[in-house]
């Protein structure tokens, strides 16, 4: 049985990620019990119980967390059943890559493009969007850079 506080905690991690991320509540609830829960792995009708949650509400926040390599399913050569954990590729750093920004900044400059004669307002908006991202870009390597020395200083497995 979990402790009031585990799942209050679960339900703070679900309120997060709702709101930063839009996930559905059962998911931040889902990754929210996996940072904390022993053993690390469960299955999905140990979580189901786990969260009071029915265990096709927990399947599809394992497939949503899956997709997004937060969580990973695995089962071992003779088992029945899957084992839910947190995916150590969580850790990876996709959100600094300098493609994904550069594509966004050609979307706001395409829509310049076709907003010629738009209102000022607007282009402003876009144009403003552009060099965000177009500094992002630049920028996310960097950091990325400096997080790794960080990280190997700090002696964290990668």
């Amino acid at each position: 049985m979990q402790s009031s506080e585990e799942l209050e905690f679960a339900d703070r991690v679900a309120d997060f990620y709702a709101r930063e991320y839009g996930f559905p509540p059962v998911a931040g609830r889902l990754l929210g019990y996996l940072l904390i829960c022993q053993p690390p792995a469960q299955t999905i009708a140990e979580l189901s119980e786990a969260l009071l949650a029915s265990r096709s509400a927990i399947t599809g926040a394992v497939a949503l967390l899956a997709g997004h390599n937060v969580v990973r399913r695995s089962r071992s050569a003779g088992q029945r059943v899957d084992y839910v954990s947190l995916d150590r590729r969580a850790l990876d750093p996709t959100g600094f890559a300098g493609a994904t920004y550069l594509e966004q900044a050609a979307l706001a400059r395409t829509a310049l493009e076709l907003l010629k004669d738009g209102s000022s307002e607007r282009r402003s908006m876009l144009e403003e969007g552009a060099a965000f991202y177009e500094f992002l870009a630049a920028r996310m390597p960097v950091l990325l850079a400096e997080w790794h020395a960080e990280r190997d200083a700090r002696g964290f497995r990668h």
